[in-house]
Parts: structure tokens; C-alpha cells; sequence
């Protein structure tokens, strides 16, 4: 019994078993999950892609995005807009890198080694790992909530279970409880693979979108629009009113501004680049559609409880109805889990692969990630007492938009589409650039984040006074965008990186490419032996 157990204890029971496909080296570069997606693995159609686009519009963080530019003055007719052209801007970014992925089939922890360079690229995979399991944490509070709306319309008398844990705990009895079944009905998710999820997101978005437009016709019913969202005026003028619809689009940029960098971890799953074309339809109908939905319903709010409950579970607990209270947090319930897995257990898990390819896959980054995410960073812990901390985490859009601006420049505009897929998976490969660093990318994250850090800085504290043009961060996307973009474009047209270019894109499907590098593979093997007879 106990040798079985040190057996484990050894970091070699843990290792995957390399696939014989692979681009890399060695195991030490890649694995099965991250190898190119096999053709009999590129099973998402364009329905596929709709289903997952309302499915990710339809959750409460879009809802409270919309019903909070209320709260900050302006008017549906404001905001609406704002969320509209917003959505237009990251469909067009979010199709631009996903066809990249849907071309080369690979995530985007691979890709962007090919403009960031082998080694920088960790620098945007860390930093991801640490934001979504932050959000995950975040998130799985979020659905604890709904679990506790849920039990408290069934049973009403879990508002007065008596709390066993201390006043610091920032924690309630009855709110871990939730928090633990919320996390146990999750949990099992963490092991469907990236092929089979898309069922979920097509269950979700079926059910969820319902549940909301029965919410908007209770908000019409209860207050007509003449007398609620349409009697809304904006409350703001001058500059104040152009800077609040500015941040107002940034923030609408930046819900999803994580999913336009790695969209390549979905889109390297589709049957053909065409399927993911739809994109750039879906985005903007369903997120407008959806903001829409949480302004009318929040307009509603204001006028029967006299307060702005932008969190739509806190609009659910002043309701008398049960069993509406049961099924609308029911909703928002699968709501949140399927966001939880899209934009933050599968991204996790993939930069995850990255960083340790030998050890850990997609399942095992994701079961990582919910015990790491929903346990050890304590999300109750930061929700109570860390504003300055969720006001930086919120504020990493700083980072993103340049992000999105290198790929989408690198691959459309500096190699016109052309690369060389079996380097990305290589440390001496052609993407190694300067010591696996790509100067022109560093210079173009120095120079569009710099600027926006004043901003950043006093949205943490405004207590601290700081020198440049603080509105910029109000506008981080936007700038850091289009600053990155055109930096790093001018930084590569006239100092080019000339042992990147190929004349033609070298894919994963090519039969030559796959027979060198098994033969490639094949000669280390026999060399590696040899040394070791001798």
C-alpha cells in the first residue's frame, strides 16, 4: 500500500504520455493538447459559434455592465450605443485573431510566440493564468450567490442559519455552503473536453436567453417603458458626459477584450476558418440584445424599489414570488457556469499546457484551476476587503489591447498570413527572435501601456496625485490598440525580423512538414541512444 502511494509522490507518475505527432523537440515543449487539433478534432460548425456567442452574452457580468452605466449617469439611449459600436470593434479584432487559429489550429499560447517571441510570449501567458483563475474564483462566488437565492425560495429560513464562523472569516455559514455545492456542481465540467463542451454552450443558450425575456416582459409589465426606460434622461453634460460614453465603450471593450487574444483556443477547433466568419454578426446582435435586456430591467428596478440594483441577484431578492425568484437565479446560475468555463477554467488551462506540456493537459490545467481559482486565492477574501486589488485586475485591459494589437498586426499585416507553424513549437526555432524576446512587441507594450498607467494607478487610489493624462485610462483599449498596433508595425517595417519570413505559411497539415519533423525526432532519438551506449 504504501509503495503505490510514493509512487505518486515521484514527478515521473505524473507525466503525459508525448505524442508522436508532435512539433516539438521533445515532450518538454508540447503535448497532445497542445499539438496542432487533428482534422477528426475540428468539430465546431458555424452553429456551434452562435450558440457559444449567445451563451457567453447572456451572463450576469454583461447584465451589470449594461445596468451600471446607469448607475454612473447616463441614459439607455447612452449606453446602448456605446455598447453597440463597442461590440463591433472587439467582433472585428476577435474574427481577425480567430481566423489565425483557424487556420493553423493551434491555441493561442502557441501562436503568439510567433510576434511576442518564444520566451516573451510567457510573459502574456503567466499573467493570464493568474487572471483567469482570479476570475474564476470571482466568478464561482458569483454563482454561490444564485445557489443561495435558490435555496433561500425554497427554504426561507436559511437567511436566519446561524453563522458558526468568525466576523473576519468575511464569510458567512450558510454562504460557504453555497459556495461548496456551487463548486461541486462545477467541478464535474472541469473534465469534458474542448470538442464536447459545445454542448453545454448550446444547452445554455436555449435556456437562458428565455429565462431573460421573460425577465424583460415581468419589467415591461410591471413598468411600462414610457414610464421607466423611456422617462430616463442622462444626468451628465459637457466633457464629463464625452468621457463617461468613452469609458463606457472601453468597458464594453473590455468585458471580452481576454477572449479576443486567445480566441485561437476555440477557433483552432473548427471544422474550416469560414465557421467562425459568424462571428462577426453575433457578437454585436447578441450582446446588444442582451445589454439591452439589463438596462430595461434595472430601469425597472428604479422605479419600484427607488434604487439602481444593477446586480440582477440583488434585484431577484427583493422579489415576493418564489418560485420566479428560484428559476430567474436558477438562470443566472447556468449562466455563470458556462462564462466560468469559456472565458476562464479552458483559457487557464491552456496557458497552463504551455508552461508545464510535460505534466499538465487541458483536463488536469482545469481541475487545477478550480481548486487553485475557487479555493486558494479565496475570492470572499478579495470580494470583502481588496478594492484596490479587483480595481488593477479590472484594469489589466491596459495590458490586453496591446496584446491584441501585436497579433492581429504580425499576422495580417507584418507576415501577410505567412508562417511557419512546426517553429512555434521549437526554443531555436525562427521565432526565437533576440533570445527568444521580440524587441519591436516589447516596445510596443512599453510605449502604449506607459501612458495609461497615471490612470490605472489613481483608479486604485485616488488619494494619490498623479502627473499625465489620467483620462487615458478610460480609454486603455482603444489607445493601447492602436498605439501597439501601429508602434509595432512601423518598429517591424523598418527593422524587419527577416529570419521569420517564409515564402509560403508552413501548416500542421502538410505532409513533408510532419514527415521531417518525425524523422527530425527520430535521428535525436538514435543520436541520444548512441551517446548513451558510449
Amino acid at each position: 500500500m504504501v509503495k503505490p502511494i510514493r509512487a505518486y509522490l515521484k514527478p515521473s507518475a505524473w507525466a503525459l504520455e508525448p505524442s508522436p505527432s508532435t512539433f516539438a523537440p521533445s515532450s518538454r515543449w508540447s503535448n497532445k493538447d497542445m499539438d496542432p487539433v487533428p482534422p477528426s478534432k475540428r468539430t465546431w460548425s458555424t452553429y456551434n459559434y452562435v450558440a457559444y456567442w449567445i451563451s457567453d452574452a447572456t451572463n450576469a457580468a454583461v447584465w451589470e455592465l449594461a445596468s451600471s452605466m446607469l448607475a454612473v449617469g447616463l441614459s439607455w439611449r447612452q449606453a446602448l450605443p456605446a455598447i453597440a459600436v463597442g461590440h463591433v470593434i472587439i467582433a472585428i479584432v476577435m474574427v481577425l485573431n480567430g481566423t489565425a487559429g483557424a487556420r493553423l489550429h493551434v491555441a493561442f499560447p502557441v501562436l503568439n510566440r510567433s510576434s511576442f517571441g518564444f520566451w516573451f510570449s510567457y510573459f502574456s501567458v503567466i499573467s493570464r493564468v493568474v487572471l483567469s483563475m482570479f476570475w474564476f474564483g470571482i466568478q464561482t462566488f458569483t454563482g454561490s450567490e444564485c445557489v443561495y437565492q435558490m435555496l433561500k425560495a425554497i427554504w426561507p429560513s436559511i437567511q436566519h442559519m446561524p453563522n458558526r464562523l468568525s466576523e473576519d472569516a468575511n464569510i458567512t455559514t450558510s454562504g460557504m455552503m453555497c459556495y461548496f455545492l456551487y463548486w461541486l456542481i462545477q467541478f464535474p465540467f472541469m473534465f469534458v473536453s474542448p470538442q464536447r463542451i459545445r454542448w453545454l454552450f448550446l444547452v445554455k443558450a436555449l435556456i437562458v436567453p428565455a429565462g431573460w425575456l421573460a425577465m424583460l416582459i415581468w419589467a415591461a409589465v410591471k413598468v411600462p417603458p414610457s414610464q421607466g426606460l423611456f422617462a430616463d434622461h442622462s444626468q451628465l453634460s459637457g466633457s464629463k458626459l464625452s468621457w463617461s460614453w468613452l469609458s463606457a465603450l472601453n468597458s464594453a471593450l473590455g468585458i471580452y477584450s481576454t477572449l479576443s487574444v486567445n480566441i485561437p483556443d476555440f477557433t483552432r477547433y473548427a471544422k474550416n476558418e469560414r465557421a467562425q466568419y459568424v462571428q462577426l454578426i453575433i457578437i454585436p446582435i447578441a450582446f446588444t440584445l442582451a445589454s439591452f435586456c439589463g438596462i430595461m430591467v434595472t430601469s425597472a428596478g428604479v422605479v419600484l424599489y427607488g434604487k439602481v440594483l444593477w446586480d440582477p441577484l440583488t434585484l431577484i431578492n427583493e422579489w415576493d414570488n418564489r418560485a420566479a425568484a428560484f428559476f430567474a437565479s436558477a438562470v443566472f446560475m447556468l449562466t455563470t457556469l458556462g462564462t466560468n468555463i469559456s472565458a476562464n477554467s479552458l483559457s487557464a488551462a491552456n496557458d497552463m499546457t504551455v508552461l508545464f506540456p510535460r505534466y499538465i493537459n487541458i483536463r488536469r490545467g482545469q481541475v487545477l484551476c478550480a481548486i487553485l481559482g475557487g479555493w486558494a486565492l479565496a475570492p470572499w477574501e478579495i470580494l470583502a476587503s481588496a478594492e484596490g486589488f479587483l480595481t488593477f485586475m479590472s484594469g489589466y485591459t491596459v495590458f490586453l489591447g496591446p496584446f491584441a494589437g501585436i497579433m492581429v498586426t504580425d499576422y495580417w499585416l507584418v507576415h501577410k498570413c505567412k508562417v511557419d507553424v512546426p517553429s512555434m513549437y521549437n526554443p531555436h526555432g525562427r521565432y526565437r527572435y533576440s533570445a527568444g524576446f521580440n524587441w519591436r512587441a516589447v516596445l510596443a507594450i512599453v510605449v502604449s501601456v506607459g501612458p495609461t498607467l497615471p490612470g490605472l494607478i489613481n483608479s486604485i487610489n485616488p488619494k494619490i496625485v498623479v502627473r499625465g493624462d489620467a483620462n487615458l485610462f478610460d480609454i486603455s483599449w482603444i489607445f493601447g490598440f492602436t498605439t501597439a498596433s501601429v508602434v509595432y508595425y512601423l518598429a517591424s517595417a523598418f527593422f524587419p525580423a527577416k529570419e521569420t519570413f517564409v515564402e509560403e505559411a508552413i501548416l500542421a497539415d502538410d505532409d513533408d512538414v510532419e514527415q521531417a519533423s518525425l524523422e527530425e525526432k527520430f535521428k535525436g532519438s538514435v543520436n541520444a541512444e548512441t551517446k548513451s551506449v558510449h
